[in-house]
């Protein structure tokens, strides 16, 4: 829900190096809803924080993504008072690393979400791919179309994105058992 996406937001200590980083991450994930894979191998060129979008690699193509102020907020800050913590300049071109300045891997972001999941007290189960879904399925619920949401998520196929269509047929049931007087 967006309530659990915030609290699970929230969780990073901006205090720290980690925690800025962490935020960074994962308010990227939830802004564009890029794969984690995509994530990972992101390098500093693929952001454009003064036009506010990343360019993301997929197996074969590249797609454009816009970001919002938030998640240009929280990068900002990751690259100002944090990367350099983690990475010597010019020691490699790698958005996101992990704390020995060596590419993250998808285990080492998938224990890094686990443990703010577990401190926000989501009791369900959270993958990356959970950011992902979530990106979609609110956005659809905001009033984004469908095409747009294809074209953000890489989908070659628009009935991959409709899925997340579906998502909202339980909510809308839910709206019209308490709101319709005839139900």
């Amino acid at each position: 829900t967006v309530d659990e996406v915030d609290r699970l937001l929230k969780q990073p200590d901006l205090n720290t190096p980690k925690g800025i980083r962490d935020s960074a991450m994962l308010e990227l994930l939830y802004a564009t809803g890029m794969r984690v894979s995509e994530l990972l191998r992101l390098n500093l060129e693929d952001l454009n924080l003064r036009l506010g979008y990343v360019v993301c690699h997929d197996e074969d193509k590249e797609r454009v993504i816009p970001i919002g102020n938030v998640c240009k907020t929280a990068m900002e800050k990751y690259l100002k008072e944090a990367r350099g913590k983690f990475v010597k300049e010019n020691e490699t071109e790698s958005l996101f690393t992990n704390c020995s300045g060596k590419s993250m891997s998808r285990q080492g972001f998938w224990k890094v979400l686990k443990g703010y999941a577990e401190e926000a007290g989501i009791q369900h189960d959270i993958t990356p791919h959970t950011l992902r879904h979530s990106f979609a399925a609110h956005m659809l619920q905001n009033g984004a179309d469908v095409k747009s949401v294809q074209e953000m998520l890489g989908h070659s196929d628009i009935s991959s994105t409709q899925i997340y269509l579906g998502m909202n047929v339980a909510r809308m049931r839910d709206v019209y058992m308490k709101a319709h007087p005839r139900h």
